[in-house]
């Protein structure tokens, strides 16, 4: 949704604030590699119950998968590899926080909460996966409530203030909405476009 409301608004934005980071020819796919390994650090932090040093991580995280594709469009070097690679280590690292998250209420004997991870981390896979197979047969598909960049801020924001079982209950809540969101939209709209091929086929034949 963050991305959705300010656009390219977001790119002037960090031009704006951290002018450093286009001194230099950084490769963007470096900055997305770096991202994911801070993100797996935080993984480990929450497995150890080290909760608040695992928020200061995702939101160091967070800030090297915001700026990678701002370095690629400035730089004029955006590629299909890239986006794949940015949107798979996206995924590695939100279910290695999740598992992490997991892990540690195994750790404290809180099997229910342990099952509240697991089913957040499966909602929040299948908010990406519906957004990627959607986009195979729509050309644009920005729909929904909940999307990477909220979970990584709401999810910080639960471990640095001690309100990790509400940020998982808001994002699993908040996930399953955008889930059903996206599943209604694109029902909609490639009923649609099937709707129109019948059309023509039919009057072709």
């Amino acid at each position: 949704m963050i991305k959705s409301v300010f656009g390219d608004r977001l790119d002037r934005w960090v031009r704006a604030a951290f002018p450093f980071l286009f001194l230099w020819p950084l490769n963007p796919n470096l900055l997305t590699v770096v991202g994911t390994a801070i993100s797996l650090a935080a993984a480990v932090a929450f497995a150890v119950s080290w909760l608040v040093t695992g928020g200061v991580l995702m939101i160091a995280g967070g800030f090297f998968d915001l700026v990678d594709g701002v370095v690629a469009r400035h730089r004029g070097v955006t590629t299909r590899f890239g986006a794949f690679l940015d949107a798979t280590l996206d995924r590695l690292a939100d279910m290695a926080v999740l598992l992490g998250i997991a892990m540690h209420f195994s750790f404290a004997g809180e099997p229910g909460l342990v099952l509240l991870t697991g089913y957040t981390l499966v909602v929040s896979v299948l908010v990406s996966y519906t957004q990627a197979r959607a986009e195979i047969s729509l050309v644009s598909f920005r729909v929904g409530l909940l999307e990477r960049a909220e979970r990584v801020l709401i999810l910080a924001a639960g471990a640095l203030f001690g309100l990790m079982i509400p940020a998982l209950w808001v994002i699993a809540i908040g996930s399953t909405i955008t889930v059903v969101q996206r599943v209604t939209h694109a029902y909609r709209e490639m009923e649609r476009i099937d709707a129109a091929e019948r059309t023509g086929l039919g009057r072709n034949t």
